[in-house]
């Protein structure tokens, strides 16, 4: 990252009219000052936030700076988070070790990072256009995954099976050419970590035990799972959100991905290993210049955002170089952040999401405001004129899904529900939709440079890459590292399909409000076609077809994706139903639409009202078969 930080910082000051102002004096980052500003900001965040409770650790120049546990361990039993003892669960973070054993391998020969990886595995992973992936490719989230949700977090012992055979057991299909587009992928992490598993000859985590908790004396961390009975008692409890009972302890089958347990002050040392090129005390966990390549080798995408290097990637900040890794499971939710040139780290952890989300906006808040108090700097800045602000705002404007996200399963349908929008602005600005600040309202861009915008009165980025005049993908600062968002297809694009299925649910629910008024309020006799009850048949099968996929989906989600088994069994009903209920639905409609238009008593507005039945229909399965409702696989 630092030759991109210095390139990058001298482009855009120099191409786009300076930079931005720089921000007050740095305050002097001591374990005082650090503890009486964090104590100001993390209680009154974590009880706004209904969070739990929260671990920050601060490194700096090879030693422990600050570390203080915040709120409550166990709400019920009033156990306070502590730092030395208290295990939290850095969900992704855990990525960070899986790389560091990676690129252990590497320099002792073991591994290539641009070797085809079936190599050295005992199953194949096909290749996609004719490309096999590497370890490069996984360690940059640009191996071409899909993104796979079943089995991900359990709290079922049961669920979980080896490493090797959890692979085994279904590799997620490709979707892009491998080096090509950022799509995280824990799959692809667990075959690393698996990798490392065979070309060691040990269990992975009795590896990372081994070879990099001993050395860092990581005495209160583990990958195990279960945890290894003398580390369960210091386990955070993980909640919701503060107000709503803990949960049990969350299982990672995809283990190399996330499944990490460790106090903050082990992570502690983690970092101070990594800000010391592999060094912690007389100890040495990578070869300097192996650290050193692991933190600098990085792969652009689109121009001017932080890219992901080998396993880290980067958050520059105020002209500061910053290399960083975020993880999530159901309710933990952390962030790691190095400032090699500073020598210091930054690390915090929570046991709740909170309230709306808020442990996101709390960690990310953390970053921006600790940077602009010890770090402060220089933004890029700039302007274009108003012709060209207001065109290309234009051009951005639209509806984008993003490139990590399923594709070949019902789950796709989540992109339509949930699409990715830009909006533009009465000032001229834009702004995307998921991208708020503290307050909840929306982030405002404004462009100053060309295709590339910067948040008002803050550190995002956003930036495009146009072909033909048109978008071809953006991202933006948060997420540009291992996502970007692409345009949807025409015939997929939530722009027609959303309004048009708004139209389509309308047809079914008057059709049938009609047929239910007509029971109690019924009318003098005519004469109707012979189609008349199966086609309110059909809509009525239409609309349970619709009500299962919708209460399928709120509750799997809702399940925290734990429910595999029963989850597959509900799956094949609904995708047998999708099959009798649309495909069966659209035959009756069509046959009923051919009936009244060519029945004698029949006024126009029946005849028009039974074309627009069809097409419902009709619209309703091109959802369902476009977005993947129709199939028979288990897989997700």
């Amino acid at each position: 990252m630092r030759g991109f930080l210095a390139g990058t910082a001298a482009l855009l000051g120099a191409a786009f009219l300076g930079a931005g102002a720089l921000a007050e004096p740095a305050a002097q980052l001591t374990a005082e000052d650090a503890q009486s500003w964090l104590d100001g900001f993390i209680p009154y965040a974590l009880q706004r936030g209904e969070v739990a409770g929260a671990v920050v650790v601060i490194v700096k120049d090879g030693k422990p700076l600050f570390e203080k546990g915040y709120g409550y361990a166990d709400i019920d039993k009033h156990i306070p988070v502590d730092p030395k003892a208290t295990l939290f669960r850095p969900g992704s973070t855990s990525k960070l070790f899986t790389w560091t054993a990676v690129m252990q391998q590497v320099e002792q020969g073991k591994l290539d990072l641009d070797k085809d990886v079936n190599s050295y595995l005992d199953f194949v992973i096909p290749p996609y256009e004719g490309k096999p992936i590497t370890l490069r490719n996984i360690m940059t989230h640009t191996a071409g995954f899909e993104e796979t949700v079943k089995g991900l977090i359990t709290e079922n012992p049961e669920q979980l099976t080896g490493l090797g055979e959890t692979l085994k057991r279904w590799v997620p299909d490709r979707i892009y050419a491998p080096g090509t587009s950022p799509a995280y992928s824990n799959y692809a992490t667990a075959v690393a970590g698996y990798i490392v598993e065979r070309v060691s000859g040990e269990p992975f985590d009795v590896y990372i035990k081994n070879h990099i908790f001993a050395p860092l004396e990581m005495e209160h961390s583990s990958f195990r799972q279960p945890l290894p009975d003398d580390l369960k008692p210091g386990v955070a409890q993980g909640y919701p959100q503060a107000d709503v009972p803990a949960h049990g302890y969350e299982l990672i089958p995809l283990a190399p991905a996330g499944s990490l347990a460790a106090t903050g002050d082990d992570i502690g040392r983690f970092m101070i290993a990594h800000l010391q090129d592999g060094k912690f005390g007389d100890k040495q966990i990578l070869k300097p210049e192996t650290a050193q390549m692991m933190h600098t080798t990085a792969l652009t995408i689109v121009p001017h955002l932080p890219r992901m290097e080998l396993g880290f990637y980067e958050q520059p900040i105020n002209g500061h170089e910053v290399i960083a890794h975020g993880g999530d499971t159901e309710f933990f939710h952390s962030y790691l952040w190095l400032y090699p040139d500073e020598h210091v780290g930054l690390f915090i952890s929570m046991n709740s999401a909170g309230k709306d989300g808020a442990a996101h906006t709390i960690r990310q808040e953390l970053f921006e405001l600790f940077s602009d108090r010890y770090f402060p700097g220089a933004e890029p800045d700039g302007k274009v004129d108003d012709a060209t602000a207001a065109h290309d705002a234009k051009l951005m404007a639209g509806s984008y899904e993003n490139t990590r996200r399923a594709d070949t399963n019902f789950l796709r349908l989540l992109s339509l529900i949930q699409p990715t929008k830009v909006s533009v602005n009465q000032d001229g600005t834009i702004s995307m939709s998921g991208m708020n600040k503290a307050s909840g309202e929306p982030k405002h861009y404004r462009e100053i440079g060309p295709l590339l915008w910067r948040e008002a009165d803050g550190h995002s980025l956003l930036s495009a890459i146009v072909e033909n005049g048109a978008v071809k993908r953006f991202s933006v600062s948060e997420i540009s590292p291992f996502m970007m968002l692409e345009p949807f297809s025409g015939a997929m694009a939530p722009s027609w399909l959303l309004p048009a299925a708004g139209v389509a649910l309308v047809c079914l629910v008057l059709t049938l409000f009609g047929w239910l008024c007509s029971a109690f309020f019924p009318r003098s006799e005519k004469p109707r076609a012979a189609t008349y009850l199966w086609v309110r048949f059909a809509d009525l099968a239409a609309a349970v077809v619709i009500s299962g996929w919708g209460a399928f989906v709120v509750w799997l989600v809702g399940s925290g994706l734990d429910k595999t088994v029963s989850a597959v069994f509900f799956l094949h009903l609904m995708q047998i139903l999708t099959v009798i209920g649309l495909v069966g639905g659209l035959a009756v409609t069509v046959w009923n639409a051919r009936a009244v238009l060519t029945f004698t008593y029949a006024g126009w507005h029946n005849k028009v009202w039974a074309v627009l039945q069809a097409l419902s229909l009709a619209v309703l399965l091109w959802i369902a078969v476009v977005y993947h409702l129709i199939g028979f696989s288990g897989e997700f």
